[in-house]
């Protein structure tokens, strides 16, 4: 992800070392927040506040983990912090549409119908769940890292995975039960 010359630069006080690498990671940064929040104006908040989080303890950083764990770890609980004291809400924003040529418009709006089918799945479950199934497949992160990033052990990472899973089946299972109930009128 980053060089560690530049964090270890930035940890010896080069100020623009410390700019650079805030660049390189603010798009991850905010990518984990949105996915975590499902807002962007509370992504942009979270991810901001993780940003100046890292700037003033970037001296904590140790080499014992790596470096994208620990940017993660550092999002993670500032978002769950932020959703534990905020409740819930729906952004009602719109959103353009882009339709690819290979793609029929009929295609591509149930692809986007998915994408928030699962967006709102993912949002109902427990906030434990929620950030091992945003870091392991949205952020693409290992088990180990999952584990290094929330502070649990290995085989708690697995399980919740394993519930987060299945949670997520039935909730799409009635999604689907939903929307064809919808379509039959």
């Amino acid at each position: 992800m980053v060089a560690s010359e530049l964090i270890k630069a930035a940890q010896a006080g080069d100020r623009d070392a410390l700019i650079t690498l805030l660049r390189e990671i603010e798009n991850h940064v905010y990518r984990t927040a949105y996915y975590i929040l499902g807002n962007e104006q509370d992504a942009l908040d979270a991810s901001q506040e993780a940003l100046i989080r890292i700037y003033t303890k970037i001296n904590s950083y140790e080499e014992k983990a790596q470096f994208k764990t620990w940017v993660q770890r550092i999002v993670t609980n500032l978002c769950i912090d932020k959703f534990r004291r905020t409740k819930q809400t729906v952004s009602i924003e719109q959103h353009d549409l882009s339709f690819a040529d290979h793609r029929t418009v009929e295609e591509e709006v149930m692809s986007a119908y998915v994408a928030q089918d699962i967006r709102e799945a993912i949002d109902q479950l427990p906030e434990h769940h929620r950030s091992v199934v945003v870091l392991r497949y949205l952020q693409d992160f290992s088990y180990h890292e999952i584990a290094e990033s929330l502070d649990l052990p290995l085989n708690t990472v697995k399980s919740y995975l394993f519930r987060a899973r299945q949670q997520l089946q039935g909730i799409l299972k009635d999604y689907n039960k939903h929307r064809g109930d919808a379509i039959r009128g």
